[in-house]
């Protein structure tokens, strides 16, 4: 299926009428993987406030779309609260599964990352919930590097769940 999709896509801004598509792939990976830390599937009600804080500043949001259907998004969220992180965003990826490996997640983050360079950001970090060989690739080739792993931290469907984090230094355009 994603051959031709993969081939005839546009990468946008993230509008309110995608949120129903966004919380659609997200349910299915809290339901069907570990790739969230999240244990219940969410509402488009309940991802209202997530999504407006994202704009046209270092916290973004993209979608893939192809013939009116989202593929998937790639986005940057503030990493921690504190003012002394004002500078480093926490990007993420999501795909709809049909369109895994077919280069529409590096197209999406490249142009995330191409974004974050005209911003007042110096370092995106991304945590990885494992195990999860294609986004660990996605990162590496993507020139984020390896940080360290937590191992353990978290517990989701009665087993526990470690994460590698990656880091890259984002450079001004």
């Amino acid at each position: 299926m994603h051959d031709k999709v993969a081939m005839n896509f546009t990468i946008r801004q993230a509008t309110r009428g995608d949120l129903p598509r966004l919380v659609e792939i997200r349910n299915h990976y809290i339901a069907h993987t570990n790739m969230t830390f999240d244990t219940a599937e969410t509402t488009v009600e309940a991802q209202i406030d997530w999504f407006e804080g994202f704009g046209d500043g270092p916290y973004q949001i993209l979608v893939a779309e192809s013939g009116g259907q989202v593929l998937g998004s790639a986005y940057s969220s503030r990493y921690r609260a504190r003012a002394a992180f004002d500078t480093t965003v926490e990007t993420s990826i999501s795909l709809s599964p049909a369109h895994r490996g077919a280069g529409v997640g590096t197209a999406l983050y490249t142009e995330l990352l191409q974004r974050l360079a005209r911003q007042p950001v110096h370092l995106a970090v991304a945590g990885i919930a494992l195990p999860n060989a294609a986004s660990i690739a996605l990162h590496r080739k993507l020139g984020f590097t390896e940080v360290g792993t937590f191992r353990e931290y978290a517990r989701k469907n009665g087993h526990w769940l470690s994460s590698t984090w990656f880091q890259r230094p984002i450079e001004p355009a």
